[in-house]
């Protein structure tokens, strides 16, 4: 992947970061949904499912990393409906994005053991990825 493209999708996922008044950051999951490539909620809640269990397997509290809420939005007719989301902490985008349907193509292509991360596996640009989580 070129380093521009890389730049771009950093400074995407950025972009999208917001703060409780305590100034903790946070992604809500709809909008990372997007960015991941992910069309349908449903398909994306399979990715959380895994990075949930990823999260409980590596000993911290997933209570602490994905919170669920729900967000008010705008209907075509212009009433308003409430709709589940997750306030996600950087560790969860993490753990996500290692759990994702792009990421599980690429640990088969590259014969990545299931419990093992793909960025352990990965070129030196995939290692930067890793660390900003």
């Amino acid at each position: 992947m070129k380093t521009e493209v890389i730049q771009s999708l950093i400074t995407t996922f950025e972009s999208c970061v917001q703060k409780t008044e305590n100034g903790v950051e946070y992604w809500l999951a709809r909008d990372l949904q997007h960015l991941l490539g992910y069309g349908e909620w449903r398909n994306f809640n399979v990715a959380i499912a895994k990075a949930k269990a990823a999260c409980e397997v590596s000993g911290y509290p997933v209570a602490d990393h994905f919170v669920d809420i729900n967000k008010m939005v705008e209907l075509g007719s212009g009433s308003k409906r409430a709709v589940a989301d997750i306030m996600l902490m950087r560790y969860a985008c993490y753990l996500i994005a290692q759990n994702g349907k792009s990421t599980q193509a690429m640990k088969a292509e590259w014969d990545v053991p299931d419990k093992r991360p793909l960025a352990d596996f990965a070129p030196t640009i995939i290692l930067k990825a890793k660390d900003f989580a």
